[in-house]
Order: C-alpha cells, then sequence, then structure tokens
C-alpha cells in the first residue's frame, strides 16, 4: 500500500466497495467553527498559510513540538515564512492525522502529489497562492464545489445577529448554513468578563437582567430569533458535570451575587450552571432541537499561552478522570424521552459510559463522532467498534467536522468515511454483517441517518 493511495485507510476489497458507496455523497455537517462572516464576504484567501494553517491550532501544536518559533506560528512572520517553516518541520510529524489532513487537502483540492517538505515547501507555497487568487478558490465556491457541503451548522452565541448566514445563503441560492445556538458565555457564571457580558446581553435584548427569570426571558429571546433563522441545534461545552435538579431560587440568588461581583463557591456555580443547562434545554425540547452536550475539554492549561494569545490556540487537554455518570442520570431523566441529546466524547476513558448511558436512554439520546483529541484514525476506528458491539450503528449521530478551517469539510469527513468503510468491512470479512446490510449500514451512518436525526 502506498501513502494515500486508493486504499488508504483500508484493509480489504469489501471496504473499498463500502468506500464507494459514500465517497461521492454530499457533506452534512451538523458541528463546526465556521467564519461564517469570511464566507460570506467570498474574497480570495491571500496565501496557502491562510487557508491550511493560520486558524488550525491542531497545526499549532504540532509545530510548537517541533520547536517552531511561536512568531512563526501565531507572531508577526510573513505568511510565507511561517509556511516554510511549517514544510520544513512536517516530515517530522508523520504519524499524527494533521500529516494526512494537508496532505490530503494538497491532493484532493490542488492536485499536488508532492510531499511537503523544507525542499518542497516553496514551490507547493506557491503554486496554492496562484490558484487562491482564481474565482473557483473562493470561500463559496469551494464549499458548493469540490467541497460537495450541502448544508452545514456554524456555532454562534446567542446574542450573535446572523445577518452573515442570511449573506451567505442568498448568495448561494439555498440554505447552505445554518446557525447553532450556544449559551455558553452566559452560562459559565465564573469566567472572566461575565458580568461585562452581561451587559452585553442586555443591551441585545434592551432589557435590564435583575433576576435569573430576567436571563431565561432573555434566552427564550434569542432562542426564539435562532429558530426564525434556521437553527436546528443548539451546543454546550460542559467541562464540569451538571445534574439537571437544582433549585430555581437558589440559582437566582447565585445570579444577584455574581453581578454584585461577589465570590462564588464552587456549589452556588454548580447550582446556577446546572439550571441554565436545564433551561436552555427546555426551550429546545419545544422545538425539537438537539442539544450537542461537548464532554470532559480542561481548556487553558498552559497559561503562558492562554496569557499571551487568549483561549482556542492549543492549550487544552482532556481529564478522563472526572465522573459524568450521575449528572448525566440527573440530566437525562429530567428530558427523557422529550429531548434528542448528542454525547461527544474527548477521552478513550469516558467512552464506554457514554455508549452505555446512551444506550440506556433509548432512540432520542446518541453518540456524536470521535471529538478533538479522538477525532483521528485510530480514535474513530475504537470508537465506532465499541458502538458497533454496546449500541447500534444506525443511531449514529454522524460525523462533523468541529473546525475552524474550509478545508476540513473535505479531508476530515473523507478520513472518517474511509475509517467506517474499513470497521463495517471487517464485520463483513468476518462473518458478522450480510454484505447487503452493509451497504445500506454504511451510508445511513454517513449521511441519511445524520440528516434525518438533526433536521436537516
Amino acid at each position: 500500500m502506498g501513502f494515500m493511495d486508493a486504499n488508504y485507510l483500508m484493509k480489504n476489497a469489501t471496504a473499498s466497495k463500502l468506500f464507494a458507496q459514500i465517497s461521492k455523497l454530499p457533506v452534512v455537517d451538523p458541528h463546526n467553527h465556521a467564519n461564517v462572516k469570511e464566507i460570506a464576504d467570498n474574497g480570495n484567501y491571500r496565501d496557502a498559510w491562510q487557508l491550511f494553517a493560520a486558524t488550525d491550532h491542531y497545526v499549532w501544536e504540532m509545530l510548537r513540538k517541533r520547536g517552531v518559533d511561536e512568531n512563526l506560528i501565531t507572531g508577526s512572520a510573513t505568511p510565507e515564512e511561517k509556511f516554510l517553516s511549517m514544510a520544513k518541520v512536517f516530515p517530522e510529524i508523520a504519524g499524527n492525522p494533521v500529516y494526512e489532513w494537508i496532505h490530503l487537502d494538497l491532493k484532493r483540492y490542488f492536485g499536488i502529489d508532492e510531499l511537503l517538505s523544507e525542499k518542497s515547501g516553496k514551490a507547493i507555497y506557491d503554486e496554492v497562492t496562484a490558484k487562491l487568487q482564481t474565482a473557483a478558490y473562493k470561500p463559496q465556491q469551494l464549499l458548493t464545489g469540490v467541497l460537495n457541503v450541502e448544508v452545514m451548522c456554524s456555532t454562534d452565541d446567542l446574542i450573535d445577529t446572523l445577518e452573515d448566514h442570511k449573506r451567505v445563503n442568498d448568495a448561494v441560492g439555498r440554505t447552505l448554513i445554518r446557525p447553532t445556538w450556544r449559551p455558553d458565555k452566559a452560562m459559565k457564571i465564573t469566567n472572566p468578563g461575565w458580568r461585562e457580558y452581561m451587559a452585553q446581553v442586555e443591551k441585545r435584548f434592551g432589557k435590564k437582567l435583575n433576576s435569573i427569570t430576567d436571563l431565561i426571558d432573555a434566552f427564550k429571546a434569542s432562542h426564539d430569533f435562532f429558530a426564525e433563522n434556521g437553527c436546528r441545534a443548539s451546543d454546550h461545552g460542559i467541562e464540569i458535570p451538571l445534574r439537571a435538579d437544582y433549585d430555581m431560587a437558589c440559582a437566582d440568588k447565585v445570579f444577584k451575587k455574581a453581578m454584585n461581583g461577589d465570590e462564588l463557591s464552587i456549589e452556588e456555580r454548580d447550582c446556577f450552571m446546572g439550571t441554565i443547562l436545564a433551561e436552555a434545554s427546555e426551550l429546545n425540547s419545544q422545538t425539537g432541537w438537539v442539544t450537542q452536550l461537548h464532554l470532559g475539554a480542561v481548556r487553558d492549561v498552559r497559561y503562558k499561552l492562554y496569557d499571551k494569545l487568549g483561549p482556542d490556540v492549543g492549550g487544552d487537554v482532556s481529564n478522563h478522570y472526572l465522573d459524568y455518570l450521575p449528572a448525566l442520570v440527573s440530566y437525562l431523566n429530567r428530558f427523557d424521552d422529550r429531548l434528542k441529546v448528542v454525547l461527544y466524547c474527548l477521552d478513550q476513558g469516558h467512552q464506554a459510559t457514554l455508549a452505555t448511558i446512551s444506550r440506556a436512554f433509548g432512540e432520542k439520546v446518541t453518540l456524536g463522532s470521535a471529538w478533538w483529541l479522538v477525532d483521528t484514525p485510530v480514535g474513530m476506528r475504537r470508537q465506532l467498534e465499541y458502538i458497533g458491539s454496546v449500541d447500534v450503528f444506525r443511531n449514529f449521530a454522524g460525523m462533523v467536522s468541529d473546525s475552524r478551517k474550509l478545508l476540513s469539510y473535505g479531508s476530515r469527513f473523507e478520513m472518517f468515511r474511509r475509517v467506517l468503510a474499513d470497521v463495517i468491512g471487517d464485520l463483513v470479512e468476518r462473518g458478522q454483517i450480510p454484505l447487503e446490510i452493509a451497504y445500506d449500514l454504511v451510508r445511513e451512518m454517513a449521511y441519511y441517518g445524520p440528516k434525518k436525526y438533526w433536521n436537516l
């Protein structure tokens, strides 16, 4: 088998046959971090660095691991200098999926088969940058063209006004991008800047927030606005276990205390955050939205990075010691059979808990794709194998890119579909699934099932 040949990530002929069934299906991406304004503006990308690495903290982390100076990653160096510094160390990160994703992008969307290295870096940078100046490589053209995206759901704050979504959809003549409601900034009451954010909520909805009831009213106004603009889901980053049976009076006291600038105890924090998550989920249950719970990220553990660059720059880790079971039992019982819930796993140590609790709570509670640190061939394979043995393949919520980089809608989905074909192909080869059922199964998991579950 050669590097990224026709059998890439697949071990047998059955897997290849299954992949042929799904390789050309459109992309339905229910969760990403797209820059919707960039897509709406639809300007040409300036250079190869902007498209391949300027927003990708996966790439940044690999460059730091190989000793690249921060100035050549997020600093003031020119885009060409940054790209060439990446090219110089790129052979040294082989084995990490970043190596495969970027080579997939080069091969599939720029017709470049040469390996990225110090020797090839300048020529590849020049060729990609030149192509990016043409109309075919503008964001909207890439999404509706070679990336074959049918619909994608961005991640948006509850005070967002969503005009860029309308600009994109009007420009392409269909609903390409839907918003996703993410009220994390309001929920995370102990985060720096929370009171200042409350002032922004007041301004956005023209309402003074004197109590938690006022905040919930603002939530409802935002939720209604998102629904009017085509939203189908909410998204919540859950770094700590949150129950769903806290007392509203307790949460109101905590809210008023925080608005006064007083310090909160851990118990008070949990009371407020659990109450807000539950109230947001109640709104979702009324509209039929999917509620996404991203579980287990411990953010910004490298203080030097956070102090200099802020969040989302590669300083986040997982903690497999957190016990999510009691909180999830509380939450899922409150909304049993009333709410679609997708559980995302950041760490293999949590996979058994999430898979078994999904099994216990029936068809509305599903497992999302292997997320972030396990969004790799190894992580996806392990998750899919476990889903098949404990839960049900057909209830899988589908692949998501979870990406800030446009090309990820191609490379990450191809990687997932190849791994999916290989996992199901193995089951066929071992006599566990009939081939005719496997054909239907991979199509359902890759496209038709997620499209239906997410109401897309």
